[in-house]
């Protein structure tokens, strides 16, 4: 296989780019300074706090919000800050990583949680580290910020949430997440209320992986990730929540960025709407298509990706948002040479369209808020295999469109309690062309189908919680229930429960115990009539943790997890398969096409992942530096048909994370991060090519390791901002193997070695 090596011409650019003086770049030291802006809100009834205190932490800045609860801190030096908003009666939150310029202003919006004023109570600060009442384990915020400066990260929302306690990737390359042992197809996307099936360019069907994010970072606000433990209002999903927050385009004036990296370039454009609104869009295209087709390559993928958001302020009580994404996904496979047949044949060659949209409507009232959500997802998803001779072995093509509307409402009962209840409905509909040569796999099955679906089916759920702060303790209880109409068991109800316990003014204890449901991918229940007779996937989650602050910008975690699972889907047809074990990388005929569920499918499969996870973080504040360690260990097995207890695909044992990095100034930042992982299962073959049940998923890969570096620079140029970067991703070249893969033209098993030393060039223009 062909390794494309752009090593010199990166250095070549990087070393012009970091070399230029001051005169050259056209930097002025006159006039470096900006805003920041923004609103302090209650978190329960969203309604505005007057008379707030911000504080921008290490300098004499600060101001207090009106009686809308806005605030604005104007002729701030250019900088990163930690800005602090406090009021009587409400616990103070920090953000950190503020990033302060004079294109655009920094714009804030703080969520207070109300607590009981008593000079006796014992209270842990939230300070720089936010929780939510029904979210107080196993959850991380991330800033935009903190995920664009990321070194390996790509500024992609998904590749960010890898560095957390419990998160392992299947491949360097890829975004299949898996989260405390759980497959990819059990983690949830939000994006601004909306729920995605998946947010990555060429997704995997019925999954949620793919090699990158095509949501544009320069929007993300912040994002919310648990990795367990989550309230009522999420469902449908096992193990994880993505949520990500988009922000609001700039209300001052018109402006924008244009972009150019080592695969994409594209260009963000924002501004007002009369005096009550704003506006975003981002249009983005790769160049990987012209870098692949130049080294030779036969596979040769590209794509674009769109982004619009309006938001409108109809009345001081009533705001609407309106989102638009696009993401198009398009594979060239060049079939010259027989080198490039041959390599093309072992690709499973994914085309998709994506086209997310909803219109969001917000209205605040005495005591609570409610948020009316109307969204749309449709995905086309087209897939083609052939062998060596070009003839097709297997051909995919299928849409899956939702049309979803929902309702949230929360309320303040009293100070302490907060009550939250909502109810969703979801129409399906999915069609798909599904035609498979006669195909024996190297397991001995031999598997044909030829036939057209055409279905449609109903989604609902509703749920309801109530979390209240009892003398020291804070709890939060709840339960789900979710209807699903396109299989025979068609409900299933979700009781869950949180607690929270302050041990001392610094340290937390926190547990969670819950149940969690997730329906059966649309693609495995039209792939084999008798699938329709699944049940819901389940999980039952016990988490136990202890937090401690021992300063304001430092928590240390630890966390013990168990995760029963049962009513897992698993083949008759392949007795030792586990539907969790499929659904990652590109699939196709080096899985048997296992994850588009073709099998003879039952509910009865189980298991259980169990771990432990302790890290640290240091958040940026007056310090100019931070990190964050994490060490998970992690241990699962699942059983199949056969009965026979086996690690899945996924039981990484250990997993280890360092990274952080230095703000010297308001031009220069270094960062780093380094990671080990222990290998994943595999089944090896034999020397015929074949692979045996009684083998399956008792070989190893090696164990993985890998350094990343990364500087950035920013020039300011009146009021303009170049901010340009270098990221190397795998500085010492460490080699990752994934799974071999059968070489029918070496009759030998061939392994493949991950990504190498990749350095990644970024130019970005703020205007």
């Amino acid at each position: 296989m062909k390794i494309l090596n752009l090593t010199p011409i990166v250095l070549a650019v990087v070393l012009a780019l970091f070399s230029l003086n001051p005169a050259t770049a056209q930097e002025s030291e006159q006039g470096k300074t900006g805003t920041i802006k923004g609103i302090v809100v209650n978190s329960s009834t969203n309604q505005p706090l007057a008379g707030a205190n911000i504080i921008v932490e290490g300098s004499p800045y600060g101001a207090a919000t009106d009686l809308d609860g806005k605030f604005e801190i104007a002729n701030v030096p250019t900088g990163t800050y930690a800005v602090r908003a406090s009021v009587l009666g409400y616990q103070p939150v920090t953000y950190s990583d503020v990033v302060v310029t004079p294109t655009r202003p920094a714009t804030l919006t703080f969520n207070l949680v109300q607590m009981e004023i008593s000079l006796e109570e014992v209270t842990v600060s939230a300070g720089y580290f936010q929780t939510a009442p029904d979210k107080p384990v196993s959850t991380t915020v991330q800033s935009n910020e903190e995920i664009r400066r990321l070194p390996g990260g790509f500024e992609d929302v998904v590749r960010a949430v890898s560095i957390l306690p419990g998160v392992a990737q299947v491949s360097p390359g890829r975004n299949d997440l898996i989260v405390r042992g759980g497959a990819p197809s059990e983690n949830l996307f939000v994006i601004d209320n909306i729920k995605v099936p998946n947010i990555n360019h060429f997704g995997t069907q019925g999954s949620t992986g793919g090699p990158q994010s095509y949501i544009n970072l320069d929007f993300v606000d912040q994002t919310r990730f648990a990795t367990g433990g989550f309230g009522v209002r999420y469902g449908d999903k096992l193990s994880s929540v993505l949520s990500i927050d988009l922000r609001e385009g700039r209300d001052d004036r018109f402006g924008g960025k244009g972009t150019i990296s080592a695969s994409l370039f594209g260009i963000n454009l924002e501004g007002p709407v009369s005096d009550k609104g704003s506006y975003l869009f981002s249009a983005r295209r790769s160049y990987l298509d012209f870098i692949f087709k130049a080294a030779g390559f036969g596979f040769v993928p590209e794509y674009w990706d769109y982004l619009g958001k309006v938001t409108y302020n109809i009345s001081p009580r009533d705001r609407i948002n309106v989102l638009a994404i696009a993401a198009i996904d398009r594979i060239r496979l060049i079939n010259d040479t027989e080198d490039q047949r041959f390599d093309n044949s072992r690709i499973l060659a994914p085309e998709q369209d994506n086209v997310i949209g909803g219109v969001s409507w917000r209205r605040l009232f005495n005591g609570g808020y409610s948020t009316l959500t109307f969204g749309q997802s449709w995905v086309r998803y087209e897939s083609e295999q052939r062998d060596s001779l070009l003839n097709p072995i297997f051909r995919n093509n299928s849409i899956e469109h939702e049309t979803s509307l929902r309702n949230d409402l929360t309320f303040q009962l009293t100070p302490l309690t907060e009550f939250t209840t909502g109810i969703e409905g979801k129409l399906i509909n999915f069609n798909a062309d599904l035609v498979l040569d006669t195909v024996t796999t190297s397991f001995g099955e031999t598997f044909f189908k030829d036939d057209e679906y055409d279905t449609t089916g109903v989604k609902a759920a509703a749920y309801a919680q109530i979390s209240h702060r009892f003398s020291y303790l804070r709890w939060t209880i709840g339960a789900r229930a979710d209807y699903f109409d396109m299989i025979e068991n068609s409900t299933a109800v979700s009781p869950r429960l949180s607690l929270s316990y302050p041990l001392t003014s610094t340290t937390n204890i926190n547990g969670s115990v819950g149940r969690f449901y997730q329906a059966p991918a649309y693609i495995w229940l039209v792939g084999n009539p008798e699938n329709r007779k699944l049940d819901f996937i389940g999980v039952n989650q016990y988490i136990l943790g202890v937090e401690n602050l021992p300063r304001k910008d430092v928590r240390l975690n630890l966390e013990f997890y168990n995760k029963d699972y049962f009513d897992y889907p698993v083949s008759i047809d392949r007795p030792y398969l586990i539907m969790l074990n499929t659904g990652t990388g590109y699939g196709g005929r080096s899985e048997g096409f296992a994850s588009y569920g073709l099998d003879h499918l039952i509910s009865d499969g189980s298991g259980w992942a169990r771990g432990i996870e302790l890290s640290a973080q240091k958040r940026l504040s007056e310090i100019p530096w931070y990190g964050l360690f994490s060490l998970s260990y992690n241990w699962n097995k699942f059983r199949a048909l056969d009965g026979i207890e086996r690690p899945s695909q996924y039981d990484q044992r250990w997993i280890f994370n360092m990274g952080g990095g230095y703000i010297l100034d308001d031009k220069w930042e270094f960062a780093g991060k380094f990671r080990m992982v222990t290998g994943r299962p595999y089944t090896p073959f034999e020397s015929d090519g074949s692979q045996l049940p009684e083998r399956y998923n008792t070989a190893r890969v090696g164990t993985y390791h890998t350094l990343d570096l990364r500087v950035d620079r920013r020039w300011y140029m009146g009021n303009k901002v170049l901010i340009s970067y270098i990221d190397v991703q795998n500085v010492y070249n460490s080699k990752s193997q994934e799974p071999p893969e059968w070489n029918r033209r070496l009759n030998a098993p061939d392994s493949q070695d991950g990504i190498g030393l990749l350095p990644s060039i970024g130019l970005s223009l703020e205007f």
